[in-house]
Formats: structure tokens, C-alpha cells, sequence
């Protein structure tokens, strides 16, 4: 059973090491957890529905309550607090395109908003009604997850957008194929959520992000069904598959997905390597894609994520004796640690780790095998359960991501890191801040910054300690050569960042598109573009 008010399924769980938590106590201090609403609470709470009956929409207070919320921190604090704010009114399961355009225009008749649901695992509150006189209608897909069709020719497979990261590459691995799409996510977020938010995945340095792997599909809109055919390249104008990508339920409801597959690898290795000090580390690192070494993944922990991930790993008698031969090899203090993700043909595995070790060594790293690298393959999706760990210590975690240009990375996760890490200091309060770059690019790289704080007296007072970091921190991204989003979308977090990214003309772009595909702007109001953008 998935957790109501939390990460993942209720049974599982990641214990918070003993010395990890007192390196968390002697950096930001010991915390005290704020309680915790029961589920009965909350239920009692979900006022009557303001929906007609449907035979395929569901008005029960739990079910309601089990879709009003993503995953972001303040979806966090609301469904510990309990103070949900609002609900949906009722939530639909449609089992097939034809259904979810029925119900579409089911929802246009009563006059309901609509929010689109596919794994409930946003973090920028894309899922989130607000509050307002007219009646919400969440349409959830997860019962639209099957495999429809898989053309072996042009390995092109099809899927219900409600296809969750597991089952897909379940029922793809039955044929020999893999998406290779690997979000931290994935063991929830599905592959329509991947294409509405223009998701990115832990290997793309290899499989591409989803634009690169998105060939078509089908959306249901309020003027109709749009049909994406899969052409692998066109000069015909704009790319109507552009349009739909990042459109995070504006325009419609993704509802089939054509996606570009992968036989399934021979070999697969992740590996760690250690370097002396950032610089070494982020040079080897653009030097590496830059090279086009044919990696499946590169992620660089600066010193604070390196010095974070070994005192939370446990085994301190293991880690002790790595310590002293990296410090040995002459990378202690300040040392950064690199993990990377060989995949391929025998052949091309072992031509990718020649040319790794070759531009390591030239950088002064430290090659250490695969057993920490196996270690964090076996662990990579369990890491969302880590803010359960956290919380019930009484700390807050969350995370900043965006990109920029390879002549910038420094200056921006400089700003983000000082700005995070000094953002209470008002208050007394210390912020743990660490950064990693997670995808790469020969033009520049994505920075991957995670804070940890304590909670305050109450839930108003560590929302507002988010709030006063979270904000801040945007601002200084937006207005220093970053994207406000590489991987999470735009949501509500984000909308009021988007028109220093996109000028006066994208804006006004974007939202002629909403407006031509939603004329009655019922379609997830406020994500994407804030209210305020929609109006002006």
C-alpha cells in the first residue's frame, strides 16, 4: 500500500545511521520532529463533493485525500500537518483514451476543473488544486498501463500514459527492450508524467532525455484528439511533439505514449572514482562528455556531497579504511567523489572504460571499482524514502536543480549554495548545503543541490523557513544564466520564475497555445503559467 502522506510504499522504510545523525547534529544542530496527523483526521476534514455522480469518478474522502497532494515540501508539510487546504472534489480512473476524453468532456458539461494525475510525484505542486469556487476533477491514468503495441522494426513501443517506470520496463523486457529512462522517481512516476514535465533520466548520457525518446503519441484536449505520428525526423515546421513536451496538463491529457526503445544491454557497471578537489572532478567531467566517452551516466558530488554520502552510508570500519587510502593516494580533505554508469556491448564497455581511466588519470583521480558504485545502482530509487529518515529526527530536506553553460557552473552553484546555506542565518539557524552535477552535456551540465534545515516550532514556521530559502534561491538562478527547472517542470513552484527564462514573446507564445488547445482555461489552472501570466 502506497503511503498516504508520504514517499513510496508503507512498508518500506531507510534508517538514518547512527553516525550519520550525529554529523547532522554537529553541522545544524539537534532537532525535535513536529507531530503527525492520522489519516482519520484528515478524512474527517474532506468536505461533501460539489460533483454530479459519474460511474467513473470516485468522491470517498480517502481517495480524495490519496490524490490532492504531490511530493514537494510543502505537499510534505501539508499531508504531516494535515492541513490539506483543498481537494479534489472527485477523481476519475479512465481505462482507455476513449474513456478519458469522455470524461473530459464530462467535466466540461458540469463546469469542473481538471487536473491530470499520473504517479502523484511532483515536487514543483503540478497536482495541487487551489482554492476556488468551481468544482476540481482530478483524472488519474494509472489504470491506463499497458503495453499497447510494439513495432520490433522501427522499435517504437506504445503505452497507456499512466505506465509506471517498473511495469514499463517489465513488459519491455519481456520483448528485450528497455526505454533506459531512470529518474530518481521511477518507482512511481509514469511515462505520460515524464513526457508532461520533460523529465530527465539518471542515464541519459546515453538513452537521451525524454525529447530524445518521446516519437508520438495521442492527447485529448477540450477541442478534440490530437494523434502524434512517430516520423524519426521532419523539416515540416515546428514539431508538434515540441509542443506537448513540458505542456504539464495545460493543453490536455497525454494519454498514449510512442516511445523510441533500446535492445537490452549486454553489460552494465556503475563505477567511483575520486578526485583531489573540485576543480579536478568538474574538469574530468567535461572532459569526459566533452571527449564523447560513450558513458551511460557521469554524476560528480562536490566536497559537501562527498563528505555527506560517507558519513550517512554506515559501515564505519569500511569507509574508515577508504578514507585512509584515498588520503593516501592524495585526495583527503576537499576530495569529490564521481560515479559513472558503463553500458553497452562487451566491446564497447571495454573501449568506454580505457578512455575513462585515461582522462581520469590525466585529471589525478582515483579509480576504486564497482562495489560503491553497485552499492548506489541497488539503492537509486530508494533514496526519495530518505526525507521519512530525516523528518522523523525532526529535519527538513529538499532540493534546488537547474543548468547552465560549463563557464558558469562554478559562479552559479557558488551563489545557490552560499544563498541556501546563509538563508536563516536570521533566524540562528545553520542550513546543510550539498551539490552534485547529475547530467551532462558538452555545453554545460545540470547542478543538483540538496538543504537540509531543522523543523521550527510549528508547521506555518518551517514552511516559511522553506519559503524564505526556496524563493531566494530561484531568483538567484533565473537571474544568473540558470533554467528554473532541468528536470522537475515548471508546476506552481516555478510559474513565477518561467518569464525571466522565456521574455515577454515566449510567454505570450506559451500561453496562446493553452488558450487555443483549453479555450475555457479549465486545464490546470495556475501550473505553468501563474495566474497572473494567465490574465495578463
Amino acid at each position: 500500500m502506497r503511503r498516504w502522506n508520504g514517499w513510496g510504499d508503507e512498508h518500506f522504510s531507510l534508517e538514518l545511521p547512527a553516525n550519520g545523525a550525529a554529523f547532522l547534529n554537529e553541522r545544524i544542530g539537534s532537532a525535535r520532529p513536529l507531530r503527525d496527523a492520522e489519516l482519520e483526521e484528515v478524512t474527517a476534514r474532506v468536505p461533501e463533493s460539489r460533483l454530479p455522480p459519474h460511474d467513473r469518478v470516485l468522491t470517498d474522502a480517502e481517495t480524495r485525500v490519496r490524490h490532492a497532494r504531490g511530493q514537494s515540501l510543502p505537499d510534505w508539510l501539508a499531508m504531516r500537518s494535515g492541513d490539506f487546504g483543498v481537494f479534489p472534489d472527485g477523481v476519475a480512473f479512465p481505462e482507455s483514451s476513449d474513456e478519458a476524453r469522455d470524461i473530459l468532456h464530462w467535466a466540461e458539461e458540469v463546469g469542473a476543473i481538471v487536473i491530470p494525475y499520473g504517479g502523484g510525484t511532483s515536487v514543483a505542486g503540478h497536482i495541487n488544486p487551489d482554492p476556488s469556487d468551481t468544482p476540481v476533477l482530478t483524472i488519474s491514468l494509472g489504470r491506463m498501463n499497458r503495453l499497447l503495441d510494439i513495432d520490433h522494426e522501427s522499435h517504437i513501443a506504445t503505452f497507456g500514459a499512466g505506465t509506471p517506470g517498473p511495469l514499463l520496463e517489465a513488459q519491455l523486457k519481456v520483448e528485450g527492450y528497455t526505454l533506459g529512462h531512470f529518474p530518481q522517481s521511477f518507482e512511481l512516476s509514469t511515462v505520460g508524467g515524464w513526457v508532461a514535465s520533460r523529465s530527465s533520466g539518471q542515464q541519459s548520457l546515453r538513452y537521451g532525455r525524454i525529447e530524445q525518446l518521446f516519437a508520438g503519441g495521442r492527447l485529448e484536449t477540450p477541442r478534440g484528439t490530437l494523434e502524434i505520428p512517430t516520423i524519426p525526423a521532419s523539416s515540416a515546421g515546428p514539431d508538434v511533439r515540441e509542443m506537448i513536451l513540458g505542456s504539464e496538463g495545460r493543453m490536455g491529457l497525454i494519454t498514449e505514449v510512442k516511445v523510441r526503445v533500446t535492445p537490452v544491454p549486454e553489460r552494465e557497471s556503475f563505477h567511483t572514482l575520486f578526485f583531489p578537489d573540485w576543480n579536478a572532478a568538474r574538469s574530468a567531467s567535461r572532459a569526459l562528455v566533452q571527449s564523447r566517452v560513450p558513458l551511460s551516466m557521469v554524476r560528480v558530488s562536490n566536497a559537501g556531497e562527498t563528505e555527506t554520502q560517507l558519513a550517512l552510508a554506515g559501515h564505519e570500519a569500511l569507509i574508515g579504511a577508504l578514507e585512509r587510502f584515498l588520503a593516501w593516494r592524495g585526495a583527503g580533505a576537499g576530495k569529490c567523489m564521481m560515479t559513472v554508469g558503463v553500458t553497452g556491448t562487451r566491446r564497447q564497455c571495454r573501449s568506454a572504460l580505457r578512455e575513462l581511466r585515461h582522462i581520469v588519470k590525466r585529471h589525478h583521480g582515483v579509480y576504486t571499482g564497482t562495489y560503491m558504485g553497485r552499492q548506489w545502482a541497488r539503492k537509486r530509487f530508494t533514496m526519495p524514502y530518505l526525507r521519512q529518515a530525516l523528518w522523523d529526527r525532526g529535519y527538513v530536506v529538499d532540493t534546488l536543480e537547474t543548468a547552465t553553460d560549463w563557464d558558469n557552473v562554478d559562479t552559479l552553484t557558488d551563489k545557490v549554495e552560499s544563498n541556501l546555506r546563509d538563508g536563516l542565518a536570521g533566524e540562528g539557524e545553520a542550513v546543510h548545503v550539498f551539490t552534485h552535477l547529475s547530467h551532462l552535456y558538452t555545453q554545460g551540465c545540470s547542478i543538483y543541490t540538496t538543504y537540509v534545515f531543522r523543523t521550527a516550532d510549528d508547521y506555518d514556521r518551517t514552511l516559511a523557513r522553506w519559503r524564505t530559502l526556496k524563493d531566494s534561491t530561484s531568483r538567484i538562478i533565473v537571474d544568473n544564466r540558470g533554467t528554473i527547472s532541468h528536470q522537475h517542470g515548471v508546476g506552481k513552484d516555478h510559474a513565477p520564475f518561467l518569464p525571466v527564462e522565456k521574455g515577454e514573446l515566449g510567454m505570450e507564445a506559451i500561453r496562446a497555445l493553452c488558450q487555443m488547445f483549453d479555450p475555457g482555461q479549465r486545464l490546470n489552472p495556475g501550473t505553468l503559467l501563474s495566474r497572473e501570466d494567465e490574465t495578463s
